[in-house]
């Protein structure tokens, strides 16, 4: 028998003869391609140069998102700097997502990293979120892939990380994308597959130079005002302003921004989760004929900008009712146990009513979830019943009469999650100026055709404003994807109660 010493000494043996092209995929490492060019090679001259320059803020709102240049520090380190400074000292992500422009190879859709579990860079190692990324490529059905090309010897992302490792100390895992289109619809459908992750929690990192190789002051003229339309508009403003840029005709600019794709993601993101809830700060501008290595007859723009989500009003504000905690769940009890009752289930449940519930005239919707997806949703916008009555009305309805789905089981009875929503007076608008997506709900009428969209439903989906109003007109009022631009419209506001 072999003694158990001598496995041990075989297997090191193994381990030192083999490279690391050799390891688990999961242990791979992308080696800096652009460290001694884009940026310093070593540590010190790294911190030497930009140390200077990272400053984080002691306080404020961290930014959900940032937009930032990728030259060589010597010309833009600094301008991207600026934003990174917006993150106060000591705050935390959950992980970073890096989005930038394909500079050397072409495809279709957005490249994520999935093969290496660490990117390397003179300060030491960045961990990799394989998973997201394995789920992006599983989610996004063909618009994710992976492509070793597009990330080996790609700079956009990279040039970004020594300086998130000065200011963070300790970077979150990083999800690398190398984005390679210019279609519009694969870049929505890019943003819908990040739309669950763009949340406080996780850090937007937008890689990004602007006007490309015109005279000096032309770079400003075209620089400053694609940064108005970003910091001003949404989606539609910021393609708009590239088009304008372009009629222009300045001499020898080649583009007004390299990553137009991916603050284009940016801004669908933002305005699927509604373009007011966040601000755009402008935070430097300069261009490569500002730097003593540049000169000013060809000139690269640079802009920095921070996004913050808008802090929410005070609760007295926020809700359109004041529910006691007892009022809330005798709303969620009355709703469980009307359908228990229909299925003759037997149950305990108390859903005497109290409070608000004895009340009348208000309108109620129910909806019912199972294992993370609609279940059935049915509501009324007054009612001349107890809230009591109504909900437990509307409860059933939504568990045995909602036409899209089968009528609720026994068996599935205990496993759906209920919502019950009350709403305010229908407000009639004669404008989409007047709408507000994920505060207003909305309900279209034209002749005989009517439908309605709850207000959560724009932040379940992550639709844009034209989306929720498309959907529900051809969805559920039947008069086709543009059919409520001539219909009747009103706007209503709820509070949920969720069990």
């Amino acid at each position: 028998m072999i003694p158990f010493r001598l496995h041990i000494a075989f297997i090191l043996a193994l381990l030192t003869a083999f490279p690391m092209s050799r390891y688990p995929e999961n242990q791979q490492v992308r080696k800096p391609a652009v460290a001694g060019s884009f940026y310093p090679a070593s540590a010190r001259e790294i911190k030497s140069m930009a140390g200077p320059w990272l400053h984080p803020a002691a306080g404020g709102d961290a930014p959900q998102a940032v937009i930032v240049p990728h030259a060589g520090y010597v010309f833009s380190g600094e301008v991207a700097a600026s934003a990174l400074n917006r993150i106060p000292r000591g705050h935390a992500y959950k992980r970073i997502f890096l989005l930038g422009p394909s500079h050397r190879v072409a495809f279709t859709g957005a490249s994520v990293q999935t093969a290496c579990a660490w990117a390397e860079t003179p300060l030491g190692k960045v961990p990799v979120d394989v998973a997201v990324g394995k789920e992006l490529i599983r989610a996004g059905e063909g618009v994710f892939t992976y492509r070793s090309d597009a990330h080996d010897r790609e700079h956009c992302l990279e040039v970004q990380l020594p300086l998130l490792q000065l200011e963070l100390g300790e970077v979150p895992p990083i999800v690398p994308i190398v984005i390679s289109t210019e279609r519009l619809s694969v870049l929505e459908r890019i943003a819908e597959v990040l739309e669950p992750y763009f949340t406080p929690e996780n850090l937007f990192v937008i890689s990004s130079d602007f006007s490309h190789y015109p005279s000096y002051e032309d770079a400003k003229t075209s620089d400053l005002f694609m940064a108005e339309a970003i910091a001003s508009g949404g989606l539609n403003e910021f393609l708009k302003a590239l088009s304008d840029v372009h009629k222009r005709g300045f001499v020898g600019q080649d583009t007004a921004a390299c990553g137009a794709c991916a603050i284009a993601v940016l801004l669908s993101l933002m305005d699927g989760q509604g373009r007011d809830r966040f601000a755009v700060d402008h935070v430097m501008y300069r261009n490569s004929g500002d730097s003593v290595y540049g000169d000013k007859d060809r000139v690269v723009g640079y802009n920095a900008f921070a996004i913050t989500r808008v802090p929410s009003a005070p609760a007295e504000d926020e809700h359109l009712f004041h529910f006691s905690e007892e009022e809330k769940r005798a709303m969620i009890a009355a709703a469980r146990a009307s359908i228990y009752s229909a299925l003759r289930l037997d149950h305990d449940i108390d859903d005497t009513p109290v409070g608000i519930l004895k009340e009348k005239g208000y309108g109620v919707f129910v909806t019912l979830h199972m294992d993370g997806r609609l279940r059935g949703c049915i509501g009324r916008f007054t009612s001349s019943s107890t809230l009591h009555a109504t909900i437990r009305e509307m409860a059933r309805s939504a568990a045995f009469s909602d036409p899209r789905f089968p009528a609720l089981s026994r068996s599935e009875a205990h496993k759906v999650q209920i919502e019950v929503s009350v709403l305010s007076p229908l407000k009639r608008i004669h404008s989409i100026d007047e709408f507000k997506l994920g505060r207003d709900g909305i309900y279209m009428i034209k002749g005989p055709y009517h439908g309605t969209f709850l207000p959560q439903v724009a932040t379940e989906t992550g639709w844009t404003t034209e989306e929720f109003l498309g959907h529900c007109a051809r969805d559920k009022a039947g008069i086709g994807w543009n059919g409520w631009k001539d219909a009747e419209l009103y706007t209503y506001q709820t509070e949920i109660v969720e069990e």
